[in-house]
């Protein structure tokens, strides 16, 4: 039994004067030890405190195991000091309980106070325990022995350092136990094996580990169960076991199967190492595509490029199968009494693990379109050619070798039916009169769509391109974009020229086409000139003097082979700050001047403004054209400018006069109106 010295020191009632003048005293009890777990009967007496004294005194005991927990395990008789245990504690989880010890006298005062440690000695009573009751793992069957699988992880409560609390690990039981395998456990609680593993034998082990301490009275020990499954891993070859198919495909044919290659494997079925992948020797044309059937392992061979059974009537093909996934294999060879086993792998690198097989493949024959020597064919004709001239051949020819058949010759598109084609030569002349200038000529290339038709059932046909290359005569003369022009009046059209463009175009190519030369002809002299005249835009030149209104210029264009056409150019002259389009402009005034008329039939004393700027344009071109005027008409005043606004006479129109017959003779009403018109250096 463990004993401690406890060294205890009394306080009195004595005053502090008195308690200098003594010596202190030593109390020498002995230590108490209470056992973990202590199966009684309680309560039992654990020991006695005596302190010697003349007079009575008094005990009391407070703290762990009285008043504060573990509650109620120890009390002390008041008068004797006999300690007693009224119940068993747990020393994992108190090792010790500490208490105050006082003793008074009758009077109820202190007479000695200390403190008192009473130690638990711990009993082998806690076994180890795992973490876990039961551990689950996988593991692929190709993995080597002594590899570690799972370390396993226990505890005890015991006093650390004791006995009590030291364990070791142990494997009671594995199932099944099979021959090649044997599971063993090391001090760190690492699980590995020796041996191999075969999915084959065993899919699962449980394995029982157990932990048990070294106590010394007694030991204790617990168990947990560990769950290993093998995962099966790619120990058997793939083997070919047979085919379906009828090992024919027809030219020009894709997407068809002739064949279908059965596979057998013993390793789990839909795992990787079931699964097989297949390799196509042979094919050079790149013809085939074979594919593994995810249900039931076939190799599928499927046509993607279309066979010519002129180029060949048998192809013949390597085959070869294997797994997805590295074969492997392990063979135990000796069982030693120490170590690891000795054992005989095979990995896929050590030697090739594929089987091959080889097949046969028909390519039929079928009925082939003709085909032409040349797909597409270059020609060239001179626009303007006679009807039946001779273009150009095209020769096609039947490719089966083993059935030959007759074919004629069509046209399968001319846009403007321009040629024709010997149903039998393939000669090919025209039937209407070339046009370089036609919409159907692109770049000077016309194209036409020839046809070979065999007489086969059904007829199959075969297509070429003829582009014929037109070559261009000078047989368009150049034209005018526009044969109209608007021309606007100047500042000053006494002393300013103003200059308009004028272009022109022509559909023959070159050397018949542009640049131009530009000629005006008739009495243009003083009124009208060109600058530039060469190109493909003239600038037609309005000398001063010319004033608004409609004109007519005969204009000559000649194109570089001299080759020329007369056109008659109309021109407009306006004052372009009123209306920017003299031509909108002139179409306005003219229709007002026909509402003018309807109107005149309703109502005589109705005029509009621009029934009236019509007539004034008019009686202002008439002049212009009969009469010299002593000044030229000018801006009265801008829009906006009210300080220059005058008032103009009233003019009526008689009912018995026309518009025609007020215009020619306004009498005094116009003189307000021809004041206002006249330049201001000419008026009076």
């Amino acid at each position: 039994m463990l004993r401690f010295v406890l060294m205890m020191y009394y306080l009195s009632s004595s005053t502090c004067s008195e308690l200098l003048s003594r010596h202190r005293r030593w109390w020498i009890i002995d230590s108490f030890v209470i056992e973990e777990g202590h199966p009684g009967p309680f309560p039992y007496v654990l020991g006695k405190i005596n302190i010697e004294r003349q007079y009575r005194v008094y005990f009391d005991l407070y703290g762990q195991g009285v008043d504060e927990e573990p509650k109620g395990v120890l009390s002390i008789h008041k008068e004797s000091g006999t300690l007693s245990v009224h119940k068993a504690v747990d020393y994992e989880e108190n090792t010790t309980l500490k208490l105050k010890f006082e003793a008074r006298k009758a009077d109820s005062s202190i007479d000695t106070r200390l403190g008192i440690e009473i130690t638990i000695r711990d009993i082998n009573d806690n076994p180890p325990r795992f973490l876990r009751d039961l551990y689950e793992i996988s593991i692929d069957e190709e993995i080597a022995q002594g590899l570690h699988l799972l370390t396993l992880a226990a505890y005890d409560r015991d006093r650390r350092g004791t006995p009590n609390s030291t364990f070791h690990y142990e494997i009671k039981s594995v199932s099944p136990n099979t021959p090649d395998t044997e599971f063993f456990i090391d001090d760190t609680g690492t699980i590995s094996f020796k041996g191999c593993l075969d999915h084959a034998v065993s899919e699962m082990y449980t394995v029982l580990v157990e932990a048990k301490d070294h106590g010394e009275v007694v030991s204790l020990s617990s168990s947990t169960t560990v769950i290993i499954h093998i995962q099966d891993g790619n120990n058997h070859l793939p083997s070919i076991s047979g085919q379906t198919g009828t090992c024919k495909v027809r030219e020009d044919e894709t997407g068809s199967s002739p064949l279908q290659l059965h596979v057998t494997d013993i390793d789990s079925p839909y795992s990787l190492a079931w699964r097989v992948k297949y390799t196509l020797q042979g094919d050079t044309g790149e013809h085939f595509k074979i594919e593994t059937d995810p249900d039931t392992n076939d190799g599928i061979l499927t046509v993607v490029k279309p066979f010519n059974f002129e180029e060949g009537a048998q192809q013949e093909l390597s085959i070869s199968v294997e797994n997805e996934v590295p074969y492997f294999s392990c063979t135990v060879t000796e069982r030693t009494s120490s170590g690891l086993w000795k054992v005989d792998t095979i990995k896929v690198d050590d030697i090739g693990h594929s089987q091959t097989v080889k097949v046969i493949i028909e390519v039929e024959d079928i009925n082939d379109p003709p085909t032409f020597t040349v797909a597409v064919k270059e020609a060239m004709i001179e626009e303007n050619t006679h009807i039946g001239t001779w273009i150009e051949q095209i020769i096609a020819v039947d490719p089966d070798s083993s059935r030959a058949r007759d074919f004629v010759y069509t046209i399968g598109h001319d846009p403007a039916g321009w040629v024709t084609v010997d149903r039998h030569t393939g000669d090919i002349t025209t039937i209407m009169t070339p046009d370089r200038e036609s919409v159907h000529v692109v770049n000077g290339v016309y194209t036409v769509l020839l046809h070979a038709v065999d007489d086969g059932e059904p007829p199959l046909t075969g297509t070429a391109t003829l582009n014929i290359h037109v070559t261009d005569q000078n047989d368009n003369i150049p034209q005018l974009t526009l044969d109209f022009l608007d021309v606007c009046l100047s500042d000053d059209p006494t002393t300013t020229t103003t200059t308009t463009n004028i272009e022109a175009f022509d559909l023959d190519d070159n050397p018949f086409g542009g640049p131009f030369i530009f000629q005006l002809l008739g009495d243009v002299m003083g009124k009208w000139s060109l600058n530039p005249s060469h190109g493909y835009t003239a600038g037609l030149v309005k000398e001063p003097g010319v004033y608004s209104g409609p004109h007519k210029i005969d204009l000559k264009i000649s194109d570089m082979q001299g080759v020329f056409g007369i056109y008659n150019l109309s021109v407009i002259i306006c004052d372009c700050t009123v209306t920017l389009n003299c031509r909108n402009h002139q179409h306005a005034a003219t229709k007002e001047w026909s509402t003018m008329h309807i109107l005149n039939t309703t109502d005589s004393s109705y005029m509009t403004d621009s029934v009236l700027f019509a007539l004034l344009h008019r009686r202002l071109t008439s002049l212009q054209e009969t009469e010299e005027l002593d000044y030229l008409p000018h801006c009265y005043a801008d829009e906006g400018d009210s300080d220059k606004l005058s008032e103009l006479e009233n003019i009526t129109i008689p009912d018995d006069k026309s518009f025609s017959d007020v215009l020619t003779d306004l009498g005094p009403k116009f003189n307000q109106l021809a004041s206002i018109c006249k330049q201001p250096h000419l008026q009076n």
